[in-house]
């Protein structure tokens, strides 16, 4: 039985035309299984950030195919990219995005907000409170971002990102923004969560933050130049990755 999560093939992704035309992925086939922790590693400029971005369903490639939890989401319009964003992915972001006026617990209720389950404002708010308590934040539901340090900030976002109990959790530099003690926090909580059962796909550029994960994909000129598979820890090749810019 399959088992896949995502499956990628011939993923090219192109900005411009012809002569101008620059190719920031190039031919990608990448498949990831259900409950696996993945990093995805490159320079600036390597295609990461774009591979994460048609993962998300942020955008679309130019050619070849992405299916997502069984669903072909590669030719979609946006209007269905974003009702699969919603149900179907987490996002954790490196700058938090919180929106500054809402408190913990209203920024963690918005994914709900924008289901389209039929869901009450009770259910929505038990539903926010549990998430909240999820990552030892049960006593900061009222507390603004301003009010919060950035290790909880981030959780915060990961209560959001959970909220909706979506297959695929995807965090992009999930601790980008964080002094050492709170990233080992971070850490340790996507860890729980990857123990509890959640696929977790990371883009990180620091080899410390990949060494958390089980798998680790590294890319470079849009191509992938290495994946340590069957769940075995890379040993990151620095002389492969040495000609991206850091």
């Amino acid at each position: 039985m399959n088992n896949n999560l995502i499956e990628v093939q011939g993923l090219t992704k192109v900005y411009g035309e012809d002569d101008a035309a620059i190719f920031a992925l190039a031919g990608v086939d990448v498949s990831i299984e259900r409950g696996e922790f993945v990093a995805i590693m490159g320079h600036s400029g390597s295609g990461k950030s774009t591979l994460m971005n048609i993962l998300g369903c942020l955008d679309r490639p130019t050619s070849g195919t992405y299916l997502l939890d069984g669903s072909d989401v590669s030719g979609m319009s946006k209007n269905e990219l974003a009702a699969i964003r919603n149900r179907k992915i987490g996002f954790i972001f490196q700058s938090f995005n919180l929106l500054p006026r809402l408190s913990a617990l209203a920024n963690v209720s918005l994914p709900v907000m924008y289901n389209d389950d039929d869901v009450s404002d009770e259910e929505q708010r038990e539903r926010a409170i549990a998430a909240l308590e999820s990552v030892g934040l049960r006593d900061r539901l009222h507390h603004r971002p301003n009010q919060l340090s950035g290790g909880q900030q981030q959780r915060v976002a990961i209560a959001r990102a959970l909220i909706n109990a979506p297959p695929l959790i995807l965090a992009d530099e999930p601790t980008g923004n964080l002094d050492s003690h709170s990233s080992d926090e971070i850490m340790g909580l996507l860890h729980e969560l990857h123990q509890k059962g959640a696929t977790i796909v990371m883009v990180t550029h620091e080899h410390d933050v990949a060494a958390h994960a089980g798998r680790v994909i590294s890319v470079r000129d849009g191509k992938v130049i290495s994946d340590g598979r069957d769940g075995h820890r890379l040993d990151l090749d620095h002389t492969a990755l040495a000609g991206g810019k850091q």
